[in-house]
């Protein structure tokens, strides 16, 4: 019996490949965010999915023959591309964070956005950021690096074959703590510039008593806040090509932790 030219077994290993990349894809940072309709997350998934199926192919004896195995692969997929998911997206909330500190100290704590990826308020500094690093990435064949590492994973953690060892712990909580240093190496030139205007006027209230040093500090902050933070824009770049040159190795070391 063949469906759309694929045998049974080879649409058995269609579906196990299906529901890691799916899985993954959703936890991705940008491809999960809200702002992109389920539907062309579902065709993106199927045809990606198609693409690897001859490169991977799984055995298809693994295709779970009852709903509770069936779960548990389902289970062990999802955290899976959550840790897979998560590490990617430490870079980019690295960045964000980088603008949502130069944004408070700029005054724009009360203009804030709707962050369509997460659903969440944030300042207009970090969407900014956000989506500088997302064409970075792009531009660089990131896209391309994370499919490979998709790829390379069925050769690491086969399916339902995943074990979450003791040793995984530290470099998950390692790349979680980069979060904060990729913000502070990013952001500070920002916020150092921001905190000697802030000095500035203090000094120039203190001097000049008479003069209303709030509505000048207000305009005059959020312009050396901006300049600042396209300058160190161009950080992202350097950052993003050390993050992706060591992307694979990265990745297949904490894969090699879950089998």
């Amino acid at each position: 019996m063949e469906i759309f030219d694929l045998t049974i077994d080879m649409f058995k290993s269609y579906i196990l490949v299906l529901m890691r990349v799916s899985v993954v894809l959703f936890m991705l940072p940008i491809f999960g965010g809200k702002k992109i309709a389920i539907i062309i997350k579902a065709a993106c998934a199927f045809s990606i999915s198609l693409v690897l199926l001859p490169v991977v192919l799984p055995d298809p004896s693994l295709f779970p023959d009852d709903p509770w195995l069936a779960f548990m692969i389902l289970c062990s997929e999802i955290i899976l591309g959550f840790i897979l998911g998560f590490i990617v997206d430490c870079f980019f909330s690295g960045i964000q964070l980088a603008g949502q500190m130069i944004g408070m100290q700029m005054g724009m704590a009360i203009a804030t956005v709707v962050d369509p990826n997460s659903g969440i308020q944030s300042s207009m500094v970090s969407q900014l950021g956000f989506w500088v690093a997302v064409i970075t990435f792009i531009v660089l064949n990131g896209h391309i690096l994370l499919l490979f590492a998709i790829k390379e994973s069925f050769s690491i953690i086969p399916i339902g074959a995943l074990s979450l060892q003791t040793g995984l712990y530290k470099p998950v909580l390692q790349f979680a703590s980069d979060i904060f240093i990729i913000a502070v190496q990013i952001g500070a030139p920002a916020i150092a510039a921001l905190l000697f205007t802030d000095v500035a006027f203090a000094l120039t209230a203190k001097v000049s008593p008479q003069m209303n040093v709030f509505i000048v500090a207000l305009p005059l902050k959020i312009a050396v806040g901006l300049f600042f933070f396209g300058l160190t824009l161009n950080m992202v770049l350097y950052f993003m090509r050390n993050y992706l040159n060591n992307f694979l190795h990265m990745m297949k070391n904490l894969m090699s932790l879950m089998v």
